[in-house]
């Protein structure tokens, strides 16, 4: 089969003669990928910003397909089903499954992510993909739903979602993004969805700044004066909830400068630094909630699959190329130098 495979920085290449996957456990399942998409946290391995990344990884964590084979102990699906993956790998058995911590999961893994997070499981950019705890991993799509509408589901609608759920949203808040890839794209719609008066959306590239203007959102510089300007719009106070989608030491000390005191500042960019200088005498004098969000799509796909069928959401208007996956590293190209919003690969 086909997929996508990792040969080291910038250099991702369809192999062409990858082997089918198996079922190794009796709870795994088969399906065959029908839609596949490039993801922001797919650039890091492909910049070669993650030490050790396992060579030959075939890539990708947000996927759908049709279910080919089942395993003895999969009991929700059958083959024919279309599904929706989520990247989360998750046993929905062991004590942070039962309390919907997914990711926090003892047997915890990522589609396509080498070993970051857990065990190495080949990822969806390939023409068939192995399902670990099938009947926890995937999701049904809705037959009135195609494909792509529910793609997103498996991973950046419902990280934006999550983060503009834990910023506690009251009606009429004023709500800052910072960063306006996909997923800052995402928490600019469920912002709103939850009672956002209005959306200011932070990013340095004029292009992304109009593509979230066009989903209602203000946008705004974040230079030297953003702390002034978001001010200007709020009466002088700050955002009272800040939703920060990049994951460097920059946008967070941003999101802390232009939060309201007794604001939320939630935070879904990966962030990695150790040594990152807090402000935390700023923190403690604006009384500032952080709070830490990874999506899990296991947790809150039944909340956003309905907002999708009744058109609430519109996950397919970020699209902006659609390739076949032979010509996946054209895909990375195009999204690594920004002149893609977001990249689908068909197989």
């Amino acid at each position: 089969m086909r997929g996508v495979v990792w040969h080291g920085p910038y250099d991702v290449r369809v192999a062409e003669n990858l082997p089918l996957p198996d079922r190794s456990q009796p709870a795994d399942a088969v399906i065959r990928v029908t839609r596949t998409a490039i993801c922001g946290t797919d650039l890091h391995p492909y910049r070669g910003e993650i030490a050790n990344f396992q060579p030959q990884s075939v890539m990708g964590h947000e996927f759908t397909g049709i279910v080919e084979e089942v395993g003895s102990q999969v009991h929700q699906f059958k083959r024919g089903d279309r599904v929706v993956a989520s990247d989360v790998i998750a046993c929905g058995q062991c004590w942070y499954c039962h309390r919907g911590w997914h990711y926090q999961c003892q047997n915890v893994s990522l589609f396509g992510y080498g070993t970051v997070v857990g065990p190495y499981v080949p990822g969806g950019q390939a023409e068939y993909v192995r399902i670990p705890y099938a009947d926890i991993v995937l999701s049904p799509i809705p037959p009135t739903l195609q494909d792509e509408q529910a793609l997103f589901v498996g991973d950046i609608l419902t990280t934006g979602f999550s983060c503009a759920a834990e910023a506690h949203i009251a009606p009429g808040d004023t709500v800052a993004v910072i960063g306006c890839g996909p997923v800052g794209l995402f928490a600019i719609m469920s912002a709103y969805l939850m009672g956002a008066g209005r959306v200011l959306a932070l990013d340095p590239d004029p292009q992304r700044r109009a593509q979230a203007e066009k989903h209602g959102a203000l946008p705004v510089v974040p230079d030297e004066h953003v702390e002034e300007r978001v001010r200007e719009y709020t009466q002088g106070r700050g955002a009272d909830s800040v939703l920060e989608a990049v994951g460097s030491d920059k946008a967070l000390t941003t999101a802390l400068a232009v939060v309201r005191p007794k604001g939320t500042v939630s935070i879904v960019g990966a962030h990695s630094s150790h040594a990152m200088p807090f402000p935390s005498i700023q923190a403690f004098a604006k009384e500032i909630t952080l709070r830490f969000v990874v999506g899990d799509p296991i947790r809150t796909r039944n909340q956003l699959m309905p907002l999708l069928e009744t058109g609430r959401i519109d996950p397919v208007s970020i699209i902006s190329h659609r390739i076949p996956l032979q010509e996946a590293a054209q895909g990375y190209q195009l999204f690594d130098q920004r002149k893609a919003t977001k990249v689908v690969l068909i197989p």
